[in-house]
């Protein structure tokens, strides 16, 4: 029976289309930034770890990123082709970026002393961003949750996860109220001292307070049943999720090997992600592609470079990504496809012998051509299937053929591919 705490708000049924901007969308920038990027190490997880707790707790009296300018990193977003930005306001070590008036572990308690949530909305709202959060719900460092560092493997004496529930609501509260965010990125759900209660408690009470905010499932306690209210979509982390028409999802995944600033770490190569965007959009997926700014407040070079790389493509070729659905071909290692209207787009991204088989288009085929320059693919329809033929070599990069049908591409249902 859900307890009076879990009921005292309740929820209001979010619009028919509230999850429509996200879909849209497409692309999002996560940002995993805080005091720990003064050392380099992952956020949360590094504290007891391979940095001592009292070193880690101490971190935000040096954090002076002076070199921060959200109006910088804006542009950078702008320009990669992100459509929303997801900062991390608040993670597993408690700290936030906003002054909240739960808890004084701020950044108004730090040198820097600036409301970098507060500046982080400004700049997104200029550049037609759509703001969003991360937010934890376990927090390790406070006594009143249950657990602590390292990784929520040691227990805390004297816990009160009453009392903590409330301050999650409050600080998300706070996130909502004062920038205006339309989508909270939870964490930190999967631990014993978040009961179902707890996670039921907290969904009704942000449905009453927001109904159109977007939720993703780490609202939801392990211990959840049918029928219990959850998140509006799924969240693969750093794997690719699988073709999905049906439930809402969106791959988050790192430039490099860490969420938080790393200095020397292993970063991908544009085409890597250029192939990681693909077979997300193809398979009816967001991508949240994850940036570490330094402890300068900067995002580094390299990382500029790369979003700078995929900011050139998307520019060229938004259109067959951004306010499509994924299919109606189920992607594979060849590439897959997205839809929009009348028309579908083939991404094709291995070639392999100069020819691509796919079942028949269910159709009639009133136009197609290649969206890049100086490729030439010859596509056929018949009824035994639907043909691409490439004039010439491989290109270097992905190919992208827009197909325009005489017929709404959604009504074509799911195709088994290859």
């Amino acid at each position: 029976m859900m307890s009076l705490l879990a009921a005292c708000v309740l929820a209001t049924a979010p619009s028919s289309d509230h999850l429509g901007w996200f879909r849209d969308a497409r692309l999002g920038m996560f940002i995993h930034w805080g005091p720990v990027s003064l050392r380099g190490t992952e956020i949360g997880w590094s504290r007891g770890d391979s940095v001592p707790i009292e070193e880690y707790d101490n971190l935000y009296k040096r954090f002076n990123p002076t070199g921060f300018n959200a109006d910088e990193w804006m542009t950078i977003a702008k320009r990669a082709g992100f459509r929303y930005v997801v900062p991390t306001a608040k993670h597993h070590d408690g700290f936030c970026l906003w002054p909240s008036r739960e808890t004084s572990h701020n950044i108004m308690a730090s040198p820097f002393h600036r409301d970098i949530m507060g500046e982080i909305t400004g700049a997104a709202k200029s550049h037609g961003m759509t703001m969003c959060s991360y937010y934890s719900i376990l927090d390790w460092r406070s006594p009143l949750y249950g657990t602590g560092s390292p990784g929520g493997t040691t227990i805390k004496p004297m816990p009160n996860m009453a009392r903590h529930m409330m301050i999650v609501r409050e600080e998300v509260a706070e996130l909502i109220k004062n920038y205006g965010i339309k989508m909270v990125w939870f964490d930190g759900q999967w631990e014993k001292p978040y009961t179902r209660d707890d996670s039921i408690g907290l969904n009704n009470y942000l449905r009453g307070l927001s109904p159109d905010l977007i939720i993703n499932d780490r609202v939801n306690s392990p211990k959840l049943q049918p029928g219990d209210p959850v998140g509006d979509y799924k969240t693969p982390e750093q794997t690719i999720g699988s073709y999905n028409t049906q439930e809402p999802w969106e791959t988050c995944m790192t430039l490099g090997d860490q969420w938080a600033y790393r200095p020397n770490d292993h970063y991908k190569t544009v085409p890597q992600i250029l192939k990681v965007l693909i077979q997300t959009v193809t398979g009816d997926g967001n991508l949240l592609l994850n940036v570490g700014p330094d402890e300068t407040g900067r995002i580094p070079a390299i990382q500029q470079k790369l979003l700078t790389g995929l900011g050139d493509w998307v520019g060229k070729y938004g259109q067959s990504i951004y306010g499509t659905r994924g299919g109606p071909f189920k992607n594979g290692e060849w590439g897959g496809t997205t839809r929009k209207g009348k028309t579908v787009y083939v991404h094709i991204l291995n070639w392999g012998n100069g020819e691509i088989q796919l079942p028949s288009l269910p159709a009639r085929i009133t136009k197609s051509r290649v969206l890049q320059k100086g490729i030439q693919v010859i596509c056929v329809n018949s009824p035994t299937g639907l043909t691409l033929k490439l004039k010439g070599n491989p290109p270097s990069e992905p190919t992208t053929l827009r197909i325009d049908l005489d017929k709404d591409a959604w009504s074509l249902g799911t195709i088994e591919s290859k």
